[in-house]
């Protein structure tokens, strides 16, 4: 059996705006095996931006 942190491991989502903001999330590797994009607050341009998943 798997551990846990094999199946949902830490991903770091840094925003496209260019501001350098990030999120640190987990993802589970079976329902998202591609790389993550959430609508997420950017609080240095005060707006809702797309955050990508970086490895």
């Amino acid at each position: 059996m798997a551990r846990k942190s094999d199946i949902r491991p830490i991903v770091t989502l840094r925003s496209t705006a260019g501001t350098g903001s990030t999120y640190v999330t987990r993802k589970n590797r079976r329902n998202d095996p591609d790389r993550l994009v959430l609508r997420k607050f950017d609080p240095v341009l005060r707006e809702h931006v797309e955050f990508r998943e970086t490895r």
